[in-house]
């Protein structure tokens, strides 16, 4: 991790304080289940990298957010969202973001289950 103190949950999750129910790994990114699913499957691709929110990234971040995208089809099939998925980023308050650390929620619903409706609450 670099840049400011990270003091987020993830950043607890991220230093191994709190532990969480791992999807993937690798030197750039972590994901993980979320604790309050707002679907079926829920989990959410953090960076390792401190960035509060997307209303901070720059363009030097853009490997990392392509990378981070790159991995939700292939996470997304490999937790059962073969029929499809939702991709959200809540961005500051308005944004209804509640942690700050960037984070990618994925979610859905599999094969046989209903469709996703609405935004669900994410945070």
């Amino acid at each position: 991790m670099s840049g400011a103190a990270n003091d987020t949950i993830f950043g607890k999750i991220l230093r191994n304080e709190i532990p969480c129910q791992k999807v993937y790994e690798d030197e750039d990114v972590l994901a993980f289940q979320d604790i309050h699913p707002a679907a079926e499957v829920h989990f959410l691709i953090i960076p390792k990298k401190f960035i509060p929110s997307l209303a901070e990234v720059g363009m030097d971040d853009a490997p990392l957010l392509g990378k981070m995208m790159a991995l939700v089809p292939q996470l997304a099939k490999e937790q059962g969202l073969a029929d499809g998925f939702r991709v959200a980023v809540n961005t500051g308050r308005m944004g209804r973001q509640d942690v700050y650390h960037l984070h990618i929620h994925v979610f859905g619903n599999r094969p046989g289950g209903a469709p996703l409706s609405g935004m669900a609450g994410a945070h």
